[in-house]
């Protein structure tokens, strides 16, 4: 097994649905020195304080009296892939206005498959690894420790 090498200077992202941390290596690839350049916090109360509505309802067929109803929309979720695609957007600004050779994608599977989709091929040609963990609520010295061992 090949350990994860993070160059100088490579980013480091580590989020969920959110919150989103940019690190940057300011160590090399055996001493890392992770140093947070930008933080992204999403205020996402849970769906019930979001949505008030009652699911509605569907009428099936030319009989009207065959009823049911709709599934509710789950407006957690959906802020959560709103702060995905917010993410993914700053993360291309960042690749372009700092010229990032490499990055480090570390985030929980759903977070990552919701990346995958919303990454331009721009940044998706900078990951160097994607990491399936949630290490958001991590500090810094811990996600190094992570790293390291991955």
């Amino acid at each position: 097994m090949t350990r994860l090498k993070i160059p100088h200077d490579a980013f480091v992202f580590v989020g969920d649905g959110h919150k989103a941390l940019f690190l940057r290596n300011d160590g090399d690839e055996l001493y890392l020195n992770l140093k947070v350049e930008q933080v992204f916090v999403d205020d996402n109360p849970p769906t019930h304080d979001q949505g008030t509505d009652r699911p509605g309802r569907t009428v099936q067929g030319a009989d009207a009296s065959r009823r049911s109803a709709l599934e509710p929309t789950d407006w957690h979720a959906l802020e959560q892939h709103h702060f995905v695609r917010h993410v993914a957007e700053a993360m291309t600004l960042l690749v372009r206005e700092r010229q990032v050779k490499a990055l480090v994608v570390v985030a929980p599977p759903r977070t990552l498959a919701e990346l995958r989709q919303e990454m331009s091929a721009e940044v998706k040609s900078r990951v160097r690894a994607e990491i399936n963990k949630d290490l958001t609520r991590h500090p810094v010295d811990d996600i190094e420790a992570h790293l390291l061992a991955a």
